[in-house]
């Protein structure tokens, strides 16, 4: 019985020597690795606000009234509508303001729709986005987890479900990008640098002054809306193109980024002018006013202001007005 108890006792005394260090290596082993640091996946690029905007527009509207132009290797889209007389009178080309459609239902699509049944081609472009325009990137959070910037607030007017369904001056925030070595900063190959707006913006109106100009028109007319009435004034001031002699802006209104005000813009071009703002709005009698004593200074020879009469709410009432008002400018000058 002794004998029988010291083997006993002796086996388990060498098992637990002979196993000790199997099953301290056995624990080395389960111990958890450090969990590596999350690989950066490229996503491709998100399409551009204006893209967005043209292919909503692909899926309502006529495949025949899209035309693509290009401007130093930029693919564009426009909208072309012939006029419907058997002698036109020229091509009136449409310049949206920021955050606006070739197709915006107020201004913009009322006059590209409208004014062919008045002798007038019409050309409406859509403008490259300005930086502070961007769409929102992709995410992966769940309903319940909120985004870390609020969304913007929305104006009370929205455009109709048939539009584009993009509000003008509607931004959303710039993402945060994660900080990045000092060595990892430098990539193997720098791409081009992308254009500015403004040299982009030239470029489209060159662009599509040359379709125009495919049609033989007897005039040409350069027409924005809001900030488009800014970039159209200022193509018109640096490249001063011969066959360009008439500028039609409504509700012009000055870019960020843009120093030059347009109180020094509009007027000093010596060309016919229509300068169209609507009498209710308290700060656009403000700067209209401005321009209006710029041109007076100078002299201008052909700068006429159209006070626009107080917005009914009454949508196409008032985009009918406006139209009515533009033909009658046009009919006067040209």
């Amino acid at each position: 019985m002794v004998h029988a108890r010291v083997s006993t006792g002796l086996a388990i005394a060498l098992f637990a020597i002979v196993t000790s260090p199997l099953v301290n290596a056995v624990e080395e082993l389960a111990e958890p690795e450090a969990t590596p640091a999350p690989v950066a996946v490229d996503r491709p690029p998100l399409p551009s606000r204006s893209a967005t905007m043209a292919a909503d527009l692909l899926r309502q509207l006529p495949p025949s009234e899209f035309i693509s132009l290009n401007a130093d290797k930029d693919d564009f889209v426009a909208l072309w509508r012939p006029a419907n007389v058997a002698e036109p009178k020229g091509v009136i080309v449409l310049l949206p303001g920021e955050g606006e459609s070739t197709n915006w239902p107020r201004g913009i699509g009322p006059l590209r729709r409208g004014l062919p049944d008045h002798g007038w081609h019409t050309l409406s472009l859509s403008l490259p986005d300005s930086p502070g325009l961007l769409l929102p990137p992709a995410t992966e959070q769940t309903p319940e987890q909120p985004t870390s910037e609020p969304e913007p607030e929305q104006p009370t007017e929205e455009p109709p479900p048939s539009e584009a369904g993009y509000l003008p001056e509607e931004a959303a925030a710039v993402p945060d990008e994660p900080a990045a070595d000092d060595d990892a900063q430098a990539p193997a190959e720098t791409a081009a640098p992308k254009p500015e707006q403004a040299e982009q913006i030239t470029a489209r109106i060159e662009a599509a002054l040359t379709f125009a100009r495919s049609k033989q028109p007897a005039a040409i007319v350069l027409l924005g809306q809001g900030t488009g009435g800014y970039w159209a004034a200022r193509y018109l001031q640096q490249r001063a193109p011969a066959d360009v002699r008439h500028l039609l802006v409504i509700q012009p209104r000055q870019p960020e980024g843009q120093d030059e005000p347009l109180a020094q813009l509009v007027p000093t071009l010596k060309l016919a002018t229509g300068d169209f703002y609507y009498k209710d709005a308290g700060s656009e009698q403000r700067t209209a006013r401005e321009r209006l004593n710029a041109s007076r200074r100078i002299q201008h020879p052909a700068y006429r202001q159209v006070g626009l009469p107080q917005q009914t709410g009454d949508r196409p009432s008032d985009q009918e007005a406006l139209v009515r008002r533009v033909r009658g400018w046009l009919k006067r000058e040209i």
